[in-house]
């Protein structure tokens, strides 16, 4: 039977297509039963229209996540696994102990609605499938890991055991050097839950785990235990306060308030697709190229360079970069795509590569492959091409979900549920 699915934070769904398949597997192991993309900062829903162009619009919103849980959660169907790629904030914990309505974070967090669902759903999920971009594991820069750790306290908080692993795509074949963290929740109510507690810790990171099975790593022996103290306040005020480092590695499981976390490397000797092999060339249109006038300037920002810059309180300093491959290299995966890749304007950060008829940037269908989107996903009267290179910038990498997917469905259906204790 297919797994049951809410998707969050869809965006354009890039987690369903990895889980379901597009056009949709008749013999698909998931089915997104509900899902919602909402962006507040603009008026036309633009990623939304593309999500309800591919997927239908039956069953999905188009609203602010925290107003449907605050009207009523049970409007989110039941499922059995939440998935999502929820922005990176500041995921402290304002409220005092005495608050009458609980531990709640600052407003407008899109945690605290995930935490919410997770929180007041009768029927909980059993499982969570997250995304995020790596810098979480170390924010704030003055309390490195923090805002990792309230999130860990929360889940555990719930009954919820994790583990994650911070993945770069392209050191597992695939076209983009995007470097995300991947967590998988599991309710204690479960069988993976209970063969966790009784796992040995470190087997389970680098060899027996969903993550590990569907990426391998390196062998190690070395883990590293922290323990989670306090209610979600108190590590908002005291976690690693004097500390320069996170405590958090790339590679770790939370169970019942305890953290072990290592450092992997992965282990991958399989094919490997390369930004020459998705290119177009022939099919590519003139305002892809660049114009002869703005070379120099193109030159300028992918160079070396030292900046005089000034710091809001006058203390002047010189900033320095160092210069960048130019134009992209075709042999290798694509550098980390950014919502800033649309558009003629010369960039430091947006590709250019070196085709038959000369230096031009990347169109958006090469976008799409990089992602592993089906080639014009994002195609739709009214959504220009600065606008579908945004979407695929907020993306992420089709084959990781697809990977994880297949081994969490696996596990899943070896026992989906733990005998009562």
């Amino acid at each position: 039977m297919a797994i049951k699915v809410v998707e969050l934070f869809a965006g354009v769904g890039g987690f369903r297509i990895g889980l379901e398949g597009y056009p949709k597997k008749e013999d698909s192991k998931y089915d997104i039963v509900w899902s919602n993309q909402w962006e507040p900062s603009t008026k036309l829903q633009h990623a939304s229209l593309v999500y309800e162009e591919r997927f239908g619009k039956e069953n999905h919103s188009n609203e602010d996540i925290n107003d449907v849980v605050t009207r009523n959660v049970e409007e989110i169907p039941d499922h059995d696994l939440l998935v999502g790629g929820f922005p990176c904030q500041d995921y402290s914990v304002a409220t005092t102990l005495h608050n009458s309505k609980g531990l709640k974070g600052k407003k407008g967090v899109l945690w605290w609605s995930i935490h919410r669902i997770l929180e007041k759903k009768k029927n909980k999920p059993k499982y969570l499938f997250l995304e995020n971009v790596d810098r979480l594991l170390k924010s704030p820069a003055k309390q490195r890991g923090r805002d990792f750790a309230v999130m860990l306290q929360s889940l555990n908080d719930l009954g919820y055991a994790v583990e994650w692993r911070v993945i770069n795509a392209a050191e597992y074949g695939m076209p983009q050097r995007r470097r995300r963290v991947f967590f998988i929740g599991y309710h204690k109510s479960t069988a993976i839950y209970k063969k966790l507690q009784k796992s040995k810790k470190i087997d389970w990171l680098i060899e027996d785990g969903t993550i590990a099975n569907a990426f391998p790593v390196a062998k190690t022996d070395s883990i590293q235990e922290v323990e989670l103290k306090g209610n979600l306040v108190e590590i908002t005020k005291e976690f690693n306060r004097n500390g320069k480092l996170s405590p958090f590695q790339n590679t770790g499981l939370l169970i019942k308030g305890k953290v072990y976390t290592t450092k992997t490397a992965p282990n991958y000797n399989g094919s490997r697709t390369v930004l020459g092999s998705i290119l177009q060339n022939g099919e590519v249109t003139s305002e892809f190229f660049i114009d002869e006038k703005d070379k120099e300037k193109w030159e300028y920002l992918k160079g070396a360079k030292t900046i005089e810059r000034k710091s809001p309180d006058g203390f002047v300093y010189k900033y320095s970069e160092g210069g960048m491959i130019y134009p992209d290299a075709l042999d290798n995966a694509s550098r980390t795509i950014i919502t800033g890749e649309g558009g003629k304007s010369p960039s430091r950060f947006k590709h250019v590569v070196e085709s038959d008829r000369g230096l031009r940037r990347l169109t958006p269908v090469e976008l799409e492959k990089l992602n592993m989107f089906p080639v014009n996903h994002t195609k739709l009267d009214g959504i220009t091409d600065t606008k579908r290179a945004f979407f695929m910038g907020n993306a992420l990498v089709v084959g990781v979900i697809e990977r994880i997917g297949d081994e969490l469905h696996k596990r899943i259906n070896q026992n989906p549920m733990a005998p009562s204790s």
